[in-house]
């Protein structure tokens, strides 16, 4: 499966931006998808992750309420809506897909995904 992300920039704190990441190669609706990001010289962090159907939603505590992950399967599409930015959010975002299709557990760990996109790098200044 390939996953193509995009929607990164650099924006002031405060402000918002809307990552998307989009999936061919296999049936997207099938498998639980998450979002990570690595802010320089850091480890890859998890930040959002969504159920296969979309019902089922977790987070990074630094980013509940602010950010919103959400899926359209008709598209194999799965987005990132962060607000209120802050300077600490700054760092390359990458989406991920579960290897196990239907799961209703979301799982956290970056070893728990087995597809990667390219990353896409938000800077947000203060």
């Amino acid at each position: 499966v390939q996953l193509q992300a995009s929607g990164g920039g650099l924006v002031p704190a405060g402000d918002s931006l809307r990552l998307s990441c989009t999936a061919s190669g296999r049936t997207f609706s099938k498998y639980n998808m998450g979002w990570f990001r690595r802010a320089p010289g850091k480890e890859r962090q998890f930040v959002a992750a969504i159920s296969w159907n979309g019902g089922n939603t977790y987070y990074l505590d630094s980013v509940k309420g602010r950010f919103t992950i959400s899926r359209d399967n008709a598209k194999n599409t799965v987005y990132l809506q962060m607000n209120s930015l802050k300077p600490e959010d700054t760092a390359d975002y990458y989406c991920a897909a579960d290897p196990s299709p239907f799961i209703s557990a979301i799982r956290t760990g970056t070893r728990d995904y087995d597809y990667w996109g390219q990353g896409t790098q938000v800077t947000v200044s203060s």
